[in-house]
């Protein structure tokens, strides 16, 4: 049995699709040797998501840009797959790069909401294609359930959607105890970052993601409470991250807020830890694997009440309207000034983060391609 993943699409390793591909390959099941594993994509990413598993790497000679990515997908991928005499194609970025149909079956992970990147696409040709590649599919794992009921309400089949969660590496999310002063600045490469803060991991994408209305948030809770804490902001930038930087130099609480752009997953455990809060305010978010990673950390939540961010804490964390700063700011106040509450969640988001691994994401996704490949036969 020979299993093909698709490393096209996940960013090159700095983006949630790339995180979720860097966690995937490692935990790969090896009990069984009669599977081999066969990872393609760009001869830039030969080592990105390599692990200490010695899977072979397949280059592509696509140049790098969305384009010609999706155009080598639709047309040339079942190609190289039958030449590669692959029994099984597993899609990991399946909502960016799937082919027109599948000569060899195909299975597409699903980390974003669909009829919203549907919306956002340039044509009516794309639209379409989308829609068609995903029916064509013979399974779509989708990462929550908000993520497969947006899926049939575009008309995908029940049938063929399974939901299973991504997975926490609790061997890099666990708690550990703050050591030093209260005002000391901890060092986490390559930055340095004063303590106590509270931090918001993630892309500085679109307006979905709600940077602004937490700016606006967080200055009214220093402008409330006059707490020391700092807000830092942590993910890389696109054009919208321009509106975010102004919003941030337009607050009165601007010098106690930090914008860091990109910034390393190997290094989130440590921020989390020596964090105050986790507030994370995105409203379509279908995934919103963060917050469950703060948890594992031993750092309280409060999150948009919106998405799949509901589903995902599981009522162990502290909602608010994300629309709303006022809303926000109180819950931001709550969460850093009632000791009884932050115990609560910090207690109830630690033992629900146990229900989530790595290794519990890797045997049910190869159960799926494996009953994907035999359905061929």
């Amino acid at each position: 049995m020979k299993i093909g993943i698709d490393t096209f699409g996940c960013d090159h390793g700095r983006s949630g699709l790339g995180s979720y591909l860097l966690s995937l390959v490692p935990n790969l099941p090896l009990s069984n040797p009669d599977i081999q594993y066969n990872l393609f994509g760009s001869e830039m990413d030969r080592y990105t998501y390599s692990s200490d598993k010695g899977f072979a790497f397949s280059s592509i000679n696509v140049p790098d840009s969305l384009f010609a990515e999706r155009f080598w997908h639709r047309f040339m991928v079942n190609s190289f797959a039958k030449k590669q005499g692959y029994d099984v194609v597993l899609y990991t970025a399946g909502a960016r790069m799937l082919p027109n149909s599948f000569k060899v079956p195909g299975v597409a992970v699903i980390n974003d909401i669909m009829s919203m990147l549907i919306s956002e696409a340039d044509d009516f040709f794309t639209k379409f294609q989308m829609k068609k590649s995903l029916s064509a599919c013979k399974t779509i794992i989708a990462t929550s359930k908000f993520i497969k009921h947006d899926l049939e309400n575009l008309g995908i089949s029940e049938k063929k959607i399974e939901v299973i969660y991504n997975g926490i590496d609790h061997t890099l999310f666990f708690p550990k105890e703050h050591i030093g002063l209260e005002n000391e600045a901890i060092d986490i490469k390559p930055f340095a970052i004063k303590r106590p803060y509270l931090v918001y991991a993630s892309r500085m994408q679109n307006e979905s993601k709600k940077h602004i209305e937490l700016i606006k948030a967080f200055t009214l809770f220093k402008e409330r409470t006059h707490l020391p804490h700092r807000l830092v902001i942590a993910g890389s930038e696109s054009l919208y991250g321009e509106q975010v930087h102004k919003a941030a130099f337009a607050s009165s609480a601007a010098s106690d807020i930090f914008i860091t752009g990109y910034f390393p997953h190997e290094h989130f455990p440590e921020l989390y830890r020596n964090a105050d809060a986790c507030i994370f305010p995105s409203i379509k978010e279908g995934v919103g694997l963060p917050v469950l990673e703060a948890m594992a950390t031993g750092l309280p939540v409060a999150c948009s009440d919106s998405g799949a961010l509901p589903e995902i804490t599981g009522e162990n964390a502290l909602l608010f309207d994300s629309s709303s700063p006022e809303s926000i700011s109180s819950a931001i106040e709550k969460i850093v000034c009632n000791a009884d509450l932050r115990k609560k969640l910090i207690e109830d988001g630690l033992e629900w983060s146990k229900r989530f691994s790595w290794e519990k994401t890797c045997k049910q996704t190869l159960k799926i391609l494996l009953s994907a490949a035999e359905a061929k036969k």
